[in-house]
């Protein structure tokens, strides 16, 4: 694969390879792109948290109508 990434993309290649961090620019995507993901992964992980504390406190205030396990396990036959 080719890519332009153009002058100040590759200034910042060039540099975190003249620091050591990578020993060419293939790695230096590779760790970019990881580094990318994680924070994509982060930010869901964060997403789920807040949409879980605001359901906890809407059941806190009584506007969500809860079921206990053993009503549930009940209903279904379980």
């Amino acid at each position: 694969m080719n890519v332009d990434l153009g002058v100040p993309y590759e200034a910042i290649l060039k540099k975190a390879i003249e620091k050591g961090y990578a020993g060419n620019q293939t790695e230096v995507i590779r760790q970019a792109l990881l580094t990318y993901e994680r924070m994509l992964d982060e930010e869901e992980v964060k997403l789920v948290n807040k949409g879980i504390e605001l359901e906890m406190q809407e059941i806190k205030e009584g506007k969500v109508k809860t079921k206990s396990l053993t009503a549930i396990k009940k209903k279904y036959k379980l």
